[in-house]
């Protein structure tokens, strides 16, 4: 009992830590937070959580494999998010009438819920956008999951948008996030699960052999050896995965998937970016122009991978501070005519 007991005081002690350390820099909460799957609010070491709270009960189709617990890093980075799948709402005090779901990114493997979340929500909220910051599910090699979950926060936000004083709602997110926004962008099932409009910000965009992020493949569809491996397969099983690996790598290198019926899309990459080459905005964009889709891209010489929204107003050293005005306004322009 009392090894038990010292365990939990443990575990407790590490989850007020962990919660305690990551802290964003803003005072900004969400009006709401609402969990997809459980039936009932949890408690969580995410600090950003709703003043009010709400749990939809969804059924979950399909488990990602965490059970563990989530963890959280001092910046921001959340993960094995599994059944507390959820997202943050904010409200502007004068809605503008157009709402963004943003996906941060993180790999696939956690979601940087403040650099590519909540700073971008402040910055939203403030210039009169509904916010909806995704939490969602990590695949863990369960590549249907995290797309599910978007598609579900789109059809709670299309069943609250005249509420809510919202009357188009667009997608944006951030390198893996990008690849999840794309995902819905080109995705997308009927008419509550098309966004109006996309923001793709250094997207992952290919996961086939156009130079692109190697954690985000691997994270979303699993490892390429195990694809390859005959190990406890018969010679129609492997057959079988061959087929199916070939058809996931099409698909969800998702510039294959864009068609004239694609909403408009803004793109914005560095070209010193190593950690998900700049190719990746590009062979999207031509795509959109192939199909007659409205595309608005900018390539800015140098600021690298992963500067979101963490302008000096949050960070010491702003990774694309000598363009971040520039940025921000052209983003403000393109969003105002949507």
């Amino acid at each position: 009992m009392k090894t038990i007991l010292k365990s939990a005081c443990i575990i407790a002690a590490f989850i007020m830590t962990n919660a305690m350390s990551a802290q964003p820099n803003t005072k900004l909460r969400p009006d709401k937070t609402v969990f997809l799957y459980q039936k009932a609010a949890v408690e969580l070491s995410d600090p950003v959580q709703g003043k009010t709270k709400e749990a939809l009960g969804l059924e979950i189709a399909e488990d990602n494999g965490y059970n563990e617990g989530e963890e959280i890093s001092e910046t921001g980075g959340i993960r094995k998010i599994s059944e507390n799948a959820r997202f943050d709402l904010y409200f502007p005090k004068k809605p503008n009438g157009t709402m963004l779901i943003v996906c941060p990114g993180g790999g696939y493997g956690n979601v940087s819920s403040y650099n590519e979340g909540v700073y971008v929500a402040e910055w939203m909220k403030e210039r009169g956008y509904t916010v909806a910051i995704a939490k969602y599910r990590l695949p863990n090699g369960h590549w249907e999951v995290p797309l599910t979950d978007i598609h579900n926060i789109f059809r709670y936000c299309r069943a609250h948008a005249a509420e809510w004083n919202v009357d188009k709602i667009g997608v944006m997110g951030f390198s893996a996030g990008g690849h999840l926004a794309a995902s819905a962008t080109t995705l997308y099932t009927d008419k509550e699960t098309r966004p109006d409009f996309s923001v793709l910000i250094y997207p992952v965009i290919a996961i086939d052999k156009t130079p692109s992020h190697k954690g985000t493949r691997l994270n979303l569809i699993g490892n390429e050896e195990k694809w390859a491996s005959t190990e406890g397969k018969t010679a129609e099983e492997w057959i079988a995965d061959q087929k199916l690996h070939e058809e996931l790598v099409k698909k969800y290198t998702l510039s294959n998937d864009i068609t004239p019926d694609t909403p408009p899309v803004f793109l914005a990459h560095c070209t010193d970016d190593k950690t998900v080459p700049v190719i990746n905005s590009i062979i999207f964009y031509n795509g959109l122009v192939n199909n007659g889709v409205e595309a608005e891209m900018h390539i800015f010489p140098k600021g690298g991978h992963g500067w979101g929204f963490s302008s000096e107003r949050y960070v010491e050293k702003d990774k694309i501070g000598y363009a971040r005005d520039e940025f921000e306004t052209l983003l403000a322009r393109w969003l105002s005519e949507r």
